[in-house]
């Protein structure tokens, strides 16, 4: 950990993914291959948005997103910590993907229709 930054908490500068795609990817792979326990508190969004050389408002993006995932929680002063929802969510995710393939199966509806379906709703959410 270089400055209280995780070493797999790094920007590819080269990579077509957007930072805070990039920040937000880290995170999430740490959380679910257990590099970043649960509890594990990460950088400040300043000091991140610093050693990163990005503006503080592509780190806070990309916190703001995986708090919406469930996979870290933001305690204020207390910092942003890694949370046991992220690997709950990806499950309930999972689940309900199953459940709908299944219902997709049973009325005959082509898969790209379905598809389309989960797009319109994931942008109405």
């Amino acid at each position: 950990m270089e400055h209280g930054i995780p070493r797999w908490l790094k920007l590819d500068p080269q990579s077509a993914v957007p930072p805070f795609e990039q920040v937000k990817q880290a995170i999430l792979a740490a959380a679910t291959s257990g590099k970043a326990a649960v509890g594990t508190r990460l950088p400040p969004v300043r000091g991140l948005a610093t050693h990163l050389g990005v503006a503080a408002n592509t780190v806070a993006r990309a916190y703001r997103e995986l708090e919406q995932a469930g996979v870290v929680e933001t305690r204020g002063r207390a910092g942003t910590v890694i949370t046991a929802g992220g690997d709950d969510a990806r499950r309930r995710v999972a689940a309900a993907a199953d459940e709908f393939a299944a219902v997709v199966r049973a009325t005959g509806v082509r898969e790209s229709e379905a598809i389309e379906m989960i797009r319109a709703a994931l942008r109405r959410a």
